[in-house]
Formats: C-alpha cells, sequence, structure tokens
C-alpha cells in the first residue's frame, strides 16, 4: 500500500512539472473562458477576437519559422499520458471515482492535444511535396483524420458533472479538467477553421521559408504601416511583401542577365573554337536571350503574387515561350556560326562544296526547329507518345502523300553524290541554261542570262542530260573559219596558214601540247586524266573546205583559261592577230556572193 502511495506521489511530481500546455494554449483557453462567460459584452468579444486573430497570425509566423524543429520535436504529451495512465489505473484500483474522472478528463485533454499536433505536423510535412492546388485535399485530409481520432475521445457526455455540487476538492478538479477539455475541443475546432482561413497564407509562408526568407518577411509584417497597407491591398490579393519580393526578384533577374552576359563572353573567348565568333554570337543571341529574362521575370511576378504557384494554363504558356526562345536563339547561333564558317572557307579557298554546306546547314535548322516544336507541344499538354505512335501509324499515307517530297531529296543526294554540278556552275538543261544558285533540298535554282530565275525539281534534274560547261579545268574551246577569196594565191595561203599556227602555238593564253599542267587531284579511276578533269590542249590550223563563196580556214584551238571575260579577250586577240598575218600575205577575207550567168547572149552585151 505504501508503494502505492509513493509510487501514485511521483507521477503526480513528473505530470505537474511538465504537464502545463504550450503558452499559445493557455492565451486561446483563457479567450475562449472570457467568450464563455456570461455578462460579456460585445464590444469586449470583438477585442477578444481581434487578439485571437492577432495570436493566430504571431503563432503561424513563429511555427513557420521554427517548421523544420517543430516537425523533428513534435510534442504529443508522451510522458503526460503516460503518468496519467498509471495514475489513473491507481485510482481505479482504489475505487477513488472523483480522482478517476478527474484523471480520465485530463487525459483525453493530452489526448486530444495530441491529435492537433499530429494534425499540424502532417500538414507541414505535406507542404514540402504537394502543389497548390492539392494542398487543399491534403489539408482536408489530416484535418479529417484528426476529427476521427477526436470524435473517439467524445463518446462520453461529462457536462452532465458540471452542474453538480459535490463538497470535494478532487470533484471540483475534475470539473475545472472537463471545462477545460470542452474548451480544448472548441479550441480545435478554431485551429482548424483558422487552418482553412490562412489556408493560402500557410503555402506562401512555406514558400518564403523555403527560399529563406520567412525571418525578413515576419520581420515587415510585423511594421505598423505594413500592416495598415495590407488590408487595402489584401482585398486585390496584393501584399507589401509580395511587392517588395517581386521587386527584389526582378531586381536580381537583371543582374543576373548582366552577370550572364559577363561570364558567356569570357568563357566563350578562353576556347579558341568560339573566340573568333564570340562577340557575333552573343549580338544575335542578345535579343532572345533578353526575351528570356523579360519571360522570367514575368513568370516570378506571377508566381510570387499568386502565392507561389503559376496556374496551369500560364505554366503551359511560359513553358512553351522559353521552349520557343531557346529553340528561337539556337537556330540563330548555328547560322551564324555557319555564316562565319562559311566565310572563314571562302577566304581561305578551301574546296568544301558550298552545296553539301548549304544542305546540311537546313538539316540542322529542320532538326532544331522539329526539335523545339515538339518541346513546345509537350509543355502544350499535347501526349507526344501517342504522337510519335500516330506518326508510325500513319507513316505509309505520309509516304503516299510526301512521295514527291521524296523523289527531290533523294534527287538531291543523288546530285550531291554524283558531283555533276555544285553552286555557281553553268549549266544547260532541257533547254534551260544559266547558272545554278542552289541545290535545295527539293529544288534546284537556275539564273538564266537573261536574268530569269528557273526552279527544276530536283528528282526531274536527276534523271535529266546535263550540260556543265565549269567542269574543265584548262581549255576553253575557239573554233571559226576564216574565208578568204578564191582568186587567192594557193603559195600565199600556206604561209599563212602556217604563221597563223606558229603564232597560236606561242601565244601565251592558247594551250597546246607543250603546255603543262600540275594534276593537283587525285583519282583512283582508270581513265584518261585530261578528259576527267577537263583538260583540252587541241590545236589545229588547216584549209578546210571550198565553201559557197571563200576558200574556208579551219582555227581550233583552247584557252588555257575558262573565264568567259578572259576567253573573250584571248579570243580577240588571236582574231585581229590572224587579221594582221592575212594582211601581211595580201590575202583578202571573203564575204557572200552570187555570180549571174545568161546563155544566148550576143558577145557584144557580154
Amino acid at each position: 500500500m505504501l508503494r502505492a502511495f509513493v509510487f501514485l506521489f511521483v507521477f503526480k511530481i513528473a505530470l505537474f512539472a511538465n504537464g502545463a500546455f504550450a503558452p499559445f494554449i493557455q492565451q486561446q483557453l483563457q479567450y475562449i473562458y472570457a467568450l464563455n462567460e456570461n455578462n460579456i459584452t460585445q464590444e469586449k468579444i470583438n477585442t477578444i477576437l481581434q487578439k485571437q486573430k492577432e495570436s493566430y497570425t504571431q503563432e503561424l509566423n513563429f511555427l513557420m519559422s521554427h517548421k523544420r524543429d517543430f516537425i523533428e520535436n513534435t510534442p504529443v504529451y508522451d510522458q503526460e499520458i503516460y503518468a496519467l495512465k498509471k495514475i489513473l489505473q491507481i485510482n481505479k484500483k482504489a475505487g477513488y471515482k472523483y480522482a478517476v474522472l478527474r484523471d480520465e478528463v485530463k487525459l483525453k485533454s493530452y489526448k486530444l492535444l495530441a491529435n492537433q499536433n499530429i494534425m499540424i505536423r502532417n500538414i507541414l510535412i505535406s507542404l514540402d511535396y504537394t502543389t497548390k492546388e492539392n494542398f487543399s485535399n491534403e489539408l482536408t485530409k489530416y484535418v479529417v483524420q484528426n476529427q476521427q481520432e477526436n470524435e473517439k475521445l467524445l463518446k462520453e457526455d461529462y457536462t452532465k458533472y458540471l452542474s453538480l455540487k459535490i463538497p470535494s476538492k478532487i470533484f471540483k478538479d475534475a470539473q475545472k479538467n472537463i471545462r477545460e477539455f470542452y474548451a480544448l475541443v472548441e479550441l480545435n475546432q478554431d485551429i482548424v477553421s483558422n487552418l482553412y482561413l490562412m489556408e493560402k497564407k500557410i503555402y506562401a509562408l512555406n514558400k518564403y521559408s523555403k527560399y529563406h526568407l520567412i525571418g525578413f518577411v515576419v520581420k515587415l509584417n510585423s511594421y505598423d504601416i505594413v500592416k495598415f497597407a495590407d488590408r487595402y491591398l489584401n482585398e486585390f490579393g496584393l501584399s507589401v511583401v509580395k511587392i517588395v519580393v517581386a521587386f527584389f526578384f526582378v531586381v536580381f533577374v537583371y543582374f543576373f542577365r548582366k552577370v550572364f552576359y559577363i561570364f558567356v563572353t569570357s568563357l566563350s573567348e578562353k576556347f579558341t573554337l568560339t573566340q573568333h565568333y564570340s562577340s557575333k554570337i552573343i549580338e544575335v543571341a542578345t535579343v532572345p536571350f533578353n526575351s528570356v529574362f523579360i519571360a522570367i521575370s514575368l513568370n516570378g511576378i506571377v508566381y510570387i503574387f499568386n502565392d507561389f504557384a503559376t496556374p496551369e494554363l500560364l505554366r503551359n504558356l511560359f513553358n512553351i515561350v522559353y521552349a520557343f526562345l531557346v529553340t528561337l536563339t539556337l537556330y540563330r547561333i548555328l547560322n551564324t556560326i555557319a555564316e562565319l564558317k562559311i566565310a572563314e572557307i571562302d577566304n581561305k579557298q578551301k574546296k568544301i562544296k558550298s552545296e553539301v554546306i548549304n544542305i546540311g546547314i537546313k538539316v540542322i535548322n529542320s532538326l532544331v526547329w522539329i526539335i523545339g516544336f515538339l518541346v513546345v507541344l509537350y509543355f502544350a499538354g499535347v501526349d507526344l507518345t501517342a504522337v510519335l505512335s500516330g506518326l508510325g501509324i500513319g507513316g505509309f499515307a505520309v509516304a503516299l502523300a510526301a512521295k514527291d517530297s521524296l523523289a527531290n531529296f533523294f534527287g538531291t543526294l543523288s546530285i550531291l553524290l554524283s558531283d555533276i554540278f555544285s553552286q555557281g556552275d553553268w549549266i544547260v538543261v532541257d533547254g534551260n541554261e544559266g547558272i545554278v544558285i542552289e541545290i535545295g533540298l527539293r529544288v534546284t535554282t537556275i539564273r538564266t542570262f537573261d536574268n530569269a530565275f528557273i526552279a527544276i525539281p530536283n528528282a526531274v534534274l536527276a534523271t535529266k542530260d546535263v550540260k556543265n560547261w565549269n567542269k574543265r579545268i584548262l581549255g576553253r574551246r575557239i573554233k571559226f573559219y576564216v574565208g578568204l577569196k578564191y582568186d587567192s594565191k594557193p603559195d600565199n595561203i600556206l604561209k599563212a596558214i602556217d604563221e597563223i599556227r606558229t603564232m597560236l602555238e606561242k601565244h601565251t593564253s592558247i594551250a597546246s601540247k607543250n603546255t603543262r599542267y600540275d594534276y593537283k587531284k587525285k583519282s583512283a579511276k582508270l581513265v584518261a586524266k585530261d578528259d576527267l578533269f577537263g583538260i583540252k590542249k587541241t590545236l589545229m590550223v588547216y584549209l578546210d573546205n571550198f565553201g559557197d563563196s571563200s576558200l574556208n580556214i579551219l582555227v581550233y584551238c583552247f584557252t588555257k583559261t575558262t573565264d568567259w571575260e578572259e576567253y573573250l579577250a584571248v579570243k580577240e586577240d588571236v582574231m585581229i592577230q590572224i587579221m594582221n598575218i592575212l594582211e601581211k600575205h595580201h590575202l583578202e577575207i571573203a564575204f557572200p556572193s552570187l555570180s549571174l550567168y545568161h546563155e544566148n547572149q550576143p558577145k557584144e552585151l557580154l
């Protein structure tokens, strides 16, 4: 018996030493007791309610500032509950009815507070993995769990004991615990109501805590002028904190943009691959990159003013804008590098086919825009798996619909691989003659000598006979006849022919059998190199035929140059020299003439 009393005494000491409620709970209980007084005035009720509201705000700020500590050390009154259970067992065995009532109600009070703290802890944990849209569901889930646990504590009605007047201190303590228990039940309902009222604020404060701004936010909200301004701003969903944080966010983005440009510029100048292009790349990328930072600023402002959540429609819209701007930036950078690289190739006179570079750029650009388009579709909410699957199912139909485009593409490959002609070549195709502008993925464009523009599908071009005047390295043909009068003396003609031949052989711009050419290109083909590379050195000057009105000397040779203007200049020089040779040998150039003979005419008329 003595041991039982000692045990009871020890646990009572432990209970009263550690069983005090938290200051916030004690304060709220006092407010509830005051509001439940019979003779309370309306003015006092309003004052208490205002104090209650401020105390909830202060407690929320404190709780969010120490969120991690609360989660890790949530008070669930284990020691108090354990002690009360032991005391309750002893009092039941001893038959102390009023003491059992007192301790039983007190035990339920602690269990109610424990359930309340567990609910708050679960809500705080859910903030770290839920979105703003789903937070309401998480909040309701844990509130329902709390109500279900509390219903177990409210099965027995203790209010019947409050009207009894029994002259026992233990019974009076039991009545005090009963009033306290029902006050705690009311407090729990108030806490649940305030959780729903401050739902958005809880979510926003958690974000401030996540970004390590909670101290600044709490301090700013403590100023009276801020509280005064928020009364008007809250009507529009705004607050001083939101405005200040949004302002600093925009300033941060602005300075980050400056630092980013400096970093990228210095980084690009360090690498040999990009240092020649850095200034041009940054120049073309400035506008889309500035647009990206503007979009980030707008997105951040919407995110902050919407309590750190972006509506799904706007979120998708911003993602689409980001995808488009990044794709545009990449497109501009790649084309700028290609442009600079092409200029470098031209300056160094490297033998790289321009059309290969152009088609390569077009293929890369197409891939960039296709990938960008798919990313845009993804952010727009399109199921890419279904789209790609649909491409497989509809591939046959697409192939049929695009057969001409595919034929043109393979025609492009045929032209490139066979090396029939290149950009800038002078070609004749199916009666169309001109300079090749570009070999595209679908068509080859030609500019005619009368400045017309012709586009020929590559599928058609790959099957046509193509005459290419530029596929020659040495030798542009000069061929013409020199017509002499029929009264020219044969000796003079032969001397003139020999001198013309000698003149051509010695001419510095005319190819002859003595002209040497350095074969820089290599070929593994077993063919005549002169014909393969387009080298002609034939030189012939002969009396060729008796014409209708002249004796015709054939002049047949090749200039060393293949350039048209240089060729015309050489041809002109050759013709002038031939005219001088003919004059030297007393030979005249014939012109078309016709002699008429009349039969049976008197001789005197002849």
